[in-house]
């Protein structure tokens, strides 16, 4: 049984590779490279293995793009320090994966997957990208208000802030107008896009928009002053100043 190691840290591949000399024996060990561009021109060059455990994360990118690059078809068990989730999500392709550091029986389940696998499925890349990749986070569009005995959308283009008033939080649009909304000032704050909302304080979630003038304040802090808004007390703390001026400077 001829094995490939594909993984860029030394001391992960070096205990791997004994752990298969200790627990199988009849394994041959046919290298180990660290490289998305050394492995792609090794399966050029080279008979395809038996078996290859392969780490996602290599020194030059995801070794996701082997695969995408050249058409290997030897089973392959994927070594990771992903979470167990994200880990099940990938076991339901028929594919197996390993936590570092490698635990012996892990081990012996994945060769045992591997023995008794008459047909390896081919690998779904698209799924396994989607899986170790960040989402992008999706924001909400409108929000649904209260208007007298109605209840209408309000488009997220239209809100210029949200701000909190004796335990209510209000909408207030670019041309002035209110609504009351049936959430919390932190609740909405997770549901607006961070690059075009910023929490102003506890009072106020302003649209990059809706700001018409910043002022350095007493101790550090800042004011600020929103359109079509009365409120002339808006002010940053100290600890967030920073923040604030980074998120305007973007």
């Amino acid at each position: 049984m001829r094995i490939l190691i594909i993984e860029d840290e030394k001391p992960a591949a070096n205990r791997l590779g004994k752990l298969l000399q200790v627990h199988f024996p009849e394994a041959e060990l046919i290298g180990n490279l660290d490289t998305v561009s050394r492995a792609v021109r090794w399966f050029e060059e080279n008979a395809t293995p038996d078996l290859i455990f392969c780490d996602i994360q290599l020194a030059d990118g995801i070794s996701f793009e082997i695969f995408e690059k050249v058409n290997v078809s030897s089973p392959v068990v994927f070594t990771t320090a992903f979470d167990q989730y994200a880990i099940r999500a990938f076991q339901v392709n028929a594919i197996d994966y390993l936590l570092k550091p490698i635990d012996p029986k892990d081990l012996e389940r994945a060769m045992e997957k591997f023995r008794s696998r008459s047909i390896q499925p081919s690998l779904d890349l698209n799924l396994l990208k989607s899986l170790i990749q960040p989402q992008a986070k999706s924001y909400k569009s409108r929000f649904l208000v209260r208007f007298g005995e109605k209840i209408q959308s309000v488009p997220m283009e239209e809100i210029a802030f949200f701000f909190s008033e004796e335990r209510v939080t209000f909408i207030q649009t670019h041309t002035g107008k209110k609504y009351v909304l049936d959430s919390t000032l932190e609740q909405v704050e997770s549901q607006v896009d961070p690059s075009i909302f910023f929490r102003l304080n506890r009072k106020y979630l302003s649209h990059v928009d809706a700001i018409e003038e910043v002022l350095t304040y007493s101790n550090s802090r800042l004011k600020v002053f929103l359109r079509n808004c009365t409120d002339s007390d808006i002010l940053v703390s100290r600890e967030k100043v920073t923040e604030l001026k980074n998120w305007l400077d973007r």
